[in-house]
């Protein structure tokens, strides 16, 4: 009886040793980690009367009067380039440029604004960082003030959550900024 007692003793606290875990804990929900490669980088020149240095990786693909869709298909986005002549209305197109911009600002938390100016090459502009859920994260314009208009935003196929997108958001604000700093009037 005394064997049977501690056998079963013994074999209680092995149950009760081996039961012992930690409690079962959700793990939270994850995004991918995406690393991108370093961005090489190819001058583009057509017709237009402009020209600019872009991401190798892109896919540029040209709309109707020198606008462009350089899209970028392992990220999801593409960026619009849209293309005006100034016929004395340059107030009314960097009013436009403005709204646009500003009508994220519902979604976003912050828009910060980064001036351009290159004198030597009479390329100036305004490139827009918006942060948060918005539907585009970059948005740019650029105009020599006499003859020349572009802007530039960058749009994803997917539900806008910046958390996930920000690294490709980054990857891509950064070939605009380049875009940006290396376009040249004709």
């Amino acid at each position: 009886m005394f064997k049977k007692t501690i056998s079963i003793a013994t074999i209680l606290l092995a149950l009760t040793v081996l039961s012992c875990k930690d409690d079962v804990v959700p793990k939270p929900a994850g995004y991918l980690r995406l690393d991108y490669p370093e961005a090489k980088y190819v001058g583009f020149e057509n017709n237009c009367p402009f020209s600019f240095e872009m991401n190798e990786a892109a896919i540029i693909k040209g709309e109707k009067d020198c606008g462009f869709a350089i899209t970028y298909p392992k990220m999801k986005a593409t960026i619009y380039l849209t293309y005006k002549l100034v016929n004395g209305d340059i107030n009314k197109l960097l009013k436009d440029a403005q709204k646009l911009t500003y009508e994220h600002v519902i979604k976003a938390d912050d828009i910060l604004e980064q001036p351009y100016l290159n004198p030597q090459k009479k390329v100036y502009g305004m490139f827009y960082q918006v942060d948060g859920n918005a539907a585009t994260n970059s948005q740019f314009y650029v105009t020599d003030s006499t003859k020349h208009f572009i802007t530039g935003s960058v749009y994803f196929y997917a539900k806008p959550n910046f958390d996930s997108i920000m690294p490709a958001a980054s990857y891509i604000k950064n070939d605009m900024q380049r875009l940006m700093e290396t376009l040249k009037w004709k």
